[in-house]
């Protein structure tokens, strides 16, 4: 612990749907719920008016329209959001040497190694500094943790949130710990906070109150004595610079089952390519090809075959994992499809080329084996291997205009896609900076309109080079914070 709260924590509010918000000027306090829509789809986020009818990340889609039918429903955008995100820890990295990434839309800071806070009045002065530079640079808003160690910082900002700051002055800990739930603490998800409720404790004051013998008794050894510091307000984690990826995957869930093997096949092949994007988009490369397949009953099975070395070559991976394939039962249907790589280093084996060449030998040895097998067994001609399934027009429709994503109309200009089906596509006009625009249906094949890169969220951003100097350190150094949702214990 430190004796100052120089670990910043801090947390985008609602960040897909804020930002689709920002985007969109017809949705601005308007209920906007970003994940998956097809009947299989979950919610990745939910903006605070969803929230506030019961939508939370996580839940099925289907059930989130039942309790928001009036919501907008929109597919993600990733190069916004990651384009929003660099912005973002491109201002942390101004302020520390030493940022450590959770996600796109959190990450921990430590202060102190950048020189940029070494008390109270300091930290609370560069939170704030961060949170408007956040807004001025995204036009979203960001809350704000500041403690002596990680887990303080971070259940400071979800106390704060949204859009706040909560600085947890050292030796306060305990006092603010106690009344929270025990599922405050990391690590205690459902099962184990349920089987602590049954123990009679429910509260983090329970738990320090109990003893470290006791919930080594209830939890075991490790989780017990890491549960009991907790209680105490106690965590020695550093804030680490570089999180090193364990592996690099990609799946997708469909919305019917797919029965035909070209189609299955046909899928694993583009999840290997989009992986091998990834891996290449983080220049690592990787030595083992797993595959996953959840089927129709929900089973889950997962193939993996090891390389002669590490590869980030799309044919290689492609390859590897449509050999894994041959070796799973997908009569039933398949649900979910997923390719992976793990095993991940820095460079890539010289003889990769010899090795797809060899595996290439390989699978049409297995093949033309298999042939000589079928053709001395079957007692008639084969027939003719099946076509793929055809995607519907709706289903294609549906693809190629995802609602929420951005559009260009030659006429009309840029916009974003409200709804398709039944041939047509139904488009809003409006860009960030505007007014909110009008709604024009087309056909889905209208030559003058085409998909578009989302634009940025603000029009002319600040120049933040020199940021934080640049800045004051605070607006009153021992003043009391007046913003919604902040405050200090």
């Amino acid at each position: 612990m430190r004796p100052a709260p120089t670990i910043l924590h801090l947390d985008m509010d609602a960040f897909y749907a804020s930002a689709e918000q920002a985007a969109k000027p017809s949705l601005r306090g308007k209920a906007v719920v970003v994940g998956g829509l097809g009947p299989r789809g979950v919610v990745a986020t939910a903006s605070y008016e969803a929230r506030r009818l019961g939508v939370h990340s996580a839940m099925p889609t289907a059930q989130a329209r039942r309790l928001a039918p009036n919501a907008a429903y929109l597919v993600p955008r990733f190069s916004l959001y990651r384009t929003v995100s660099d912005q973002v820890m491109e201002l942390l990295g101004r302020l520390s040497p030493l940022v450590e990434p959770l996600s796109l839309d959190e990450a921990f800071v430590d202060l102190e190694a950048g020189g940029t806070a070494d008390d109270s009045a300091s930290a609370r002065a560069t939170g704030e500094g961060l949170r408007a530079a956040i807004r001025a640079v995204t036009g979203l808003s960001g809350s704000v943790g500041l403690a002596g160690s990680k887990m303080l910082a971070k259940i400071a900002s979800e106390e704060a949130k949204p859009d706040g700051l909560l600085l947890i002055e050292p030796g306060t800990e305990r006092e603010l710990l106690a009344p929270m739930s025990v599922r405050i603490l990391p690590g205690v998800g459902p099962a184990t906070g349920d089987h602590l409720r049954r123990a009679g404790m429910t509260t983090v004051h329970d738990l320090a109150e109990a003893g470290e013998a006791e919930l080594v008794r209830l939890v075991g050894k490790a989780h017990g004595h890491g549960l009991h510091r907790m209680a105490l307000g106690l965590d020695d984690r550093p804030v680490v610079a570089e999180r090193d990826a364990k592996s690099v995957s990609v799946e997708d869930t469909f919305d019917v089952d797919l029965h035909d093997r070209v189609r299955v096949r046909a899928e694993v092949e583009r999840l290997a390519v989009r992986c091998v994007e990834r891996l290449r988009a983080a220049d690592r490369s990787g030595r083992t090809v797993v595959l996953k397949v959840r089927r129709y009953d929900f089973s889950t099975l997962t193939r993996s075959e090891t390389l002669r070395g590490p590869t980030d070559d799309p044919t290689v991976v492609r390859e590897a994992a449509a050999r894994l394939l041959e070796s799973v039962d997908t009569t039933g249907g398949v649900r979910l499809l997923g390719v992976g790589v793990t095993g991940l280093a820095d460079y890539t084996q010289e003889d990769l080329f010899a090795q797809a060449a060899d595996a290439r030998e390989l699978a049409q040895r297995d093949r033309e084996l298999a042939q000589r097998d079928r053709e001395h067994h079957a007692p008639a001609a084969e027939e003719p291997a099946p076509e793929p399934e055809a995607d519907t027009a709706e289903q294609l429709a549906a693809r190629r205009w995802p609602a929420g994503h951005d559009v260009h109309h030659e006429e009309h200009g840029h916009g974003w896609v409200q709804g398709s089906g039944i041939g047509r596509v139904t488009v809003r006009f409006e860009e960030p900076w505007s007014a909110p625009g009008r709604v024009l249906t087309f056909r889905i094949d209208d030559p003058l309109l085409r998909p578009a890169d989302p634009l940025p969220l603000v029009r002319e951003s600040p120049d933040y080079s020199s940021w934080p100097a640049s800045l004051p350190k605070s607006r009153s150094s021992g003043a009391a914070a007046s913003e919604g949702g902040e405050s200090s214990p």
